[in-house]
């Protein structure tokens, strides 16, 4: 049977991710970091919103695709570098992304639904740019929250400031989402001192 054209620009996203040479050891194998990522991504989505259209499948899959083209180090070490990084790399995730969706046969409209979605235009209006951001905000606490606490261990106002930073961000789901999730001995007291 032959790959719709939803799969076929799925499988080309993650052709690119397979790509990044930064790798993440998951179950004892090392693994390109942001096909991971995607792949994470995708999971969530599905649990958080199953019946999520297919626009925002595919805007999931790709948020970070090729991400290490464009490294953070170009960029002040600063919040104004960090916020001008982050700017660039939506504009670009959703330039290539939109260039494989209309090698596969997807419309203008459609190409620039997904790139509304990555650059997270309209987020507290509409639905699926917040289902998207509450999906990007629960990875990061079950996949890379652990990993960001034992790195700035010393900084605890820092993390406690992150995880209400990324709750404001969430919908009264999303906060649901990450109350039900397991969460380490040490993320949740973070995460109690932050919604305290």
């Amino acid at each position: 049977m032959q790959a719709n054209k939803f799969e076929r620009t799925i499988e080309e996203f993650d052709v690119i991710n397979a790509q990044d040479p930064h790798k993440e050891l998951v179950n004892g194998a090392e693994i390109p970091k942001e096909l991971v990522y995607g792949h994470r991504m995708s999971g969530m989505l599905l649990e958080f919103d199953p019946d999520a259209s297919e626009a925002l499948r595919l805007a999931a899959r790709c948020q970070h695709i090729k991400r290490w083209a464009i490294p953070r180090e170009d960029y002040d070490m600063d919040r104004k570098g960090y916020l001008m990084w982050r700017t660039r790399l939506k504009k670009f995730h959703g330039e290539l992304a939109g260039s494989i969706m209309e090698k596969q046969g997807y419309s203008q409209d459609e190409i620039k639904k997904v790139d509304d979605l990555l650059n997270k235009r309209r987020l507290k209006t509409d639905p699926e740019v917040q289902a998207l951001e509450d999906v990007v905000c629960l990875v990061f606490l079950k996949y890379y929250f652990d990993d960001f606490i034992a790195k700035h261990r010393d900084e605890e106002d820092k993390l406690v400031d992150i995880v209400q930073k990324t709750w404001k961000k969430m919908s009264e789901k999303g906060h649901e989402a990450a109350l039900a999730m397991s969460h380490s001995n040490e993320a949740l007291s973070i995460v109690k001192k932050a919604l305290s």
